[in-house]
């Protein structure tokens, strides 16, 4: 199966209880859509929510454009367990599916055999939100060849550990879901940054996610695309640098702009290529 998170930034929530945003959201310049069946939907509206979405997803979306994930309820909750059945027994082909609460690798296989089953070949990610979570993020990493992405999230993590929603208290979780990502190959989507209304904050919070290593962030509201989408594409002068680097590497051992290049630092700048769009040779 082939990826599908490779180069995707921003990932925007929208509620699926409001079927009217479903292709406004689709334009808004994120690089995936998350109709969201969980959080943003009361459990008074979940089957109507889960009808809107499933009616959506039937639809053919445009080739090259918008990535269209499902979040789902846990699939240890009923409400989880109907939203899985209802896509398999549908025609709904979302690009991906959202796992909310992942907690053990067993989880992402149950959901890989049922699509196996139903024949979708439906990408998975899991969002680890919970300390148990955290702490089976490698075995979790590693479950599915179908998983393209760990998530983290940092609201029910920050609930589960009594911790302010702040980048310090949850350094030491998210290292650990970059780290498991990192050993399995995986994409990396940062929790949202929830005040949407500082702007600034988002920039900082963006910026300080990709120095530690995440390809992607996600958003709550349309506004905050345009910053994440900035933050995560490397600029002129880092590609320009990126290229220098990988030439002078052909070469062995060099030095550009006063540091000493080697393999660790042309690996870098691989990434930076690759997050570019640019095909680089490993």
């Amino acid at each position: 199966m082939t990826s599908l998170s490779v180069g995707r930034r921003s990932w925007l929530f929208t509620p699926a209880t409001k079927p009217e945003r479903f292709d406004r959201a689709a334009e808004a310049g994120a690089d995936a859509l998350i109709v969201d069946l969980e959080d943003a939907v009361a459990s008074a509206d979940k089957e109507t929510a889960r009808d809107a979405a499933l009616d959506w997803l039937t639809r053919p979306g445009v080739e090259g454009g918008v990535l269209r994930a499902l979040r789902i309820n846990p699939p240890g909750t009923a409400f989880g367990l109907e939203d899985l059945l209802g896509l398999v027994r549908s025609g709904a082909r979302p690009d991906a599916v959202v796992l909310p609460k992942t907690e053990s690798a067993d989880v992402l296989q149950l959901v890989d055999r049922l699509f196996v089953e139903a024949g979708k070949p439906i990408r998975l990610v899991a969002l680890i939100e919970s300390a148990r979570g955290v702490a089976e993020a490698a075995a979790i990493a590693r479950a599915t060849t179908r998983l393209d992405a760990l998530f983290f999230g940092a609201a029910d993590l920050a609930a589960d550990l009594g911790a302010e929603i702040a980048w310090e208290p949850l350094l030491h979780a998210r290292s650990c879901v970059v780290n498991a990502a990192a050993q399995a190959g995986l994409a990396t989507i940062d929790s949202p940054f929830f005040a949407i209304a500082d702007e600034d904050g988002l920039r900082r919070e963006t910026a300080a996610a990709a120095r530690m290593g995440f390809t992607a962030k996600a958003a709550i509201h349309p506004r905050q695309i345009a910053a994440i989408n900035a933050a995560l594409t490397p600029t002129a002068e880092q590609i320009a640098e990126a290229r220098l680097i990988l030439a002078e590497n052909a070469k062995g051992v060099g030095v550009v702009g006063g540091r000493m290049i080697d393999e660790a630092i042309a690996r870098k700048a691989r990434r930076v290529l690759a997050a570019a769009g640019e095909a680089v040779s490993q």
